[in-house]
C-alpha cells in the first residue's frame, strides 16, 4: 500500500521548483540593465583592448569584432558568439532568465486565480438559480479547488493561455 499522500506528492513535484527559486535568488540582486555600447565594448575598452587586438584573440577581422559589439548592444548576439568573445576577453558567460518574483508564488498565484474564476463560474449560475452561498463557503472552496490544482498535473496551470 502505497504511503504517500497527495500533499506529499505535491511536496516533492515541488521540489525542483523550489530548488530553481533558491539556486536563482543571488541573480536579483544583480543589475538588469547593460552598459549603452554593450558589454563587450566595455570589459575590451576597461581591459585597454583595441578591436584589431580583440579580433586577433577571437580569429576574426576587426570590422566582425565591431559587428558583434553593435550587435550585442543592440541585444541582436547570437550566445555562441557572445561567448567565443567573452572567452577571448577572459570572461565567463553566465546566462540565467530571472524570474520577477520567485516561481513558487507566480504557480501559487495561478493556481488561485483559475479556483477563483472557476468557483465565481460556478457561483453565478446557482446565483441565477438562487442558490448562492456564503462568502465562507466560497473561500472553502476555492481555498479546496486551489490545493487540488497544486496537486494535480502542473501543466493543467497553463492550458488558458
Amino acid at each position: 500500500m502505497n504511503s504517500y499522500s497527495y500533499s506529499d506528492n505535491a511536496m516533492l513535484r515541488s521540489l525542483p521548483l523550489q530548488q530553481l527559486d533558491k539556486t536563482l535568488t543571488p541573480w536579483h540582486s544583480l543589475p538588469r540593465s547593460r552598459p549603452s555600447g554593450g558589454w563587450l565594448r566595455a570589459v575590451r575598452q576597461a581591459l585597454g583592448m583595441t578591436t584589431r587586438q580583440l579580433a586577433k584573440a577571437v580569429g576574426v577581422t576587426q570590422a566582425a569584432v565591431v559587428d558583434a559589439e553593435r550587435s550585442e548592444a543592440k541585444g541582436d548576439i547570437t550566445l555562441t558568439t557572445l561567448q567565443r568573445y567573452a572567452a577571448a576577453l577572459g570572461c565567463e558567460l553566465t546566462y540565467a532568465l530571472v524570474p520577477k518574483r520567485p516561481l513558487q508564488e507566480i504557480v501559487e498565484e495561478r493556481a488561485e486565480r483559475i479556483a477563483r474564476d472557476e468557483v465565481s463560474r460556478v457561483k453565478h449560475s446557482m446565483a441565477l438559480e438562487d442558490q448562492s452561498t456564503g462568502r465562507e463557503h466560497l473561500e472553502r472552496e476555492i481555498a479546496e479547488l486551489r490545493r487540488k490544482l497544486m496537486e494535480g498535473k502542473r501543466s493543467r496551470l497553463w492550458h488558458e493561455i
